[in-house]
């Protein structure tokens, strides 16, 4: 997919986002509840779509061996084969949690990915900011320095001569536990010192967008940045289900499934 295609929405499509699914949190059971909801999401915007987006941590652990994926999300890949077949763009963001997507989605799906940092896109002259949101504004060092490490080529070569059986079920382990170590810090709402809010204030001080659209904090914000500007967190899909509705004048988060209520300013 050409990033160029979404610059020019057609008359009566729009665009979604969606973010951290966490698929196979936190066993096969619950995951699998989670995956059937998220491709009712799906299967219900897919008449109007002209792209969905997706921002990232969508798998709790992913990692692509040569031959080699982890097992299950059938169903979520299947409903993506279709959309994509029947001519709906999709864009795959990686996370923190997925971080090492290589050519799997681009080869088996034809669904591009975009790593590491957010981009910029204008759609119907309104400018976005759009990433996962991981390693972004100031503190987290502890985290910048592991993600420095699980980029690296080097270690990620040494992983993929662990036996997958050994690999993934350590990576799967270590996902597990980062999360639930977080689980409170992902509760509070940090006002003024959120990390991805204070780099939007950032950016924005030196190149305007209409709107910060980001995961990764499991907390649903819309957030004011001045008076042309507005960042919003897409939140979790364990209890908040959110997405983002982009119609060519106006991105709206909306509740699917769920009664969350966002965090303002």
């Amino acid at each position: 997919m050409n990033l160029d295609s979404l610059q020019h929405l057609p008359n009566g499509k729009k665009i979604y986002f969606a973010s951290d699914f966490h698929l196979g949190a936190p066993d096969a059971e619950q995951s699998l509840i989670r995956e059937k909801k998220i491709i009712r999401w799906l299967d219900s915007i897919a008449d109007d779509a002209h792209a969905i987006l997706l921002l990232g941590d969508i798998f709790d652990f992913w990692f692509e061996y040569k031959t080699v994926v982890p097992r299950g999300y059938v169903r979520f890949l299947g409903k993506l084969a279709e959309l994509q077949d029947r001519g709906i763009h999709i864009l795959l963001f990686t996370g923190n949690h997925d971080m090492w997507m290589f050519d799997f989605f681009p080869k088996e799906l034809n669904i591009p990915v975009i790593k590491a940092q957010p981009i910029s896109l204008q759609i119907n002259g309104i400018k976005m900011m759009i990433g996962h949101g991981d390693g972004l504004g100031p503190g987290d060092k502890k985290y910048k320095f592991l993600k420095k490490i699980f980029a690296n080529p080097f270690c990620q070569w040494c992983f993929e001569r662990l036996h997958p059986n050994l690999g993934i079920g350590i990576a799967t382990r270590w996902s597990q536990g980062s999360r639930l170590q977080n689980a409170d810090f992902d509760e509070q709402f940090l006002g003024e010192d959120e990390w991805i809010f204070a780099y939007c204030k950032e950016i924005e001080a030196e190149n305007h967008h209409d709107y910060y659209l980001f995961g990764h904090r499991h907390l649903p914000l819309n957030l004011k940045i001045n008076e042309n500007a507005r960042y919003y967190n897409l939140g979790e899909w364990f209890k908040h289900c959110l997405y983002g509705e982009f119609d060519g004048k106006r991105l709206e988060l909306k509740n699917f499934e769920s009664e969350t209520q966002l965090i303002t300013n």
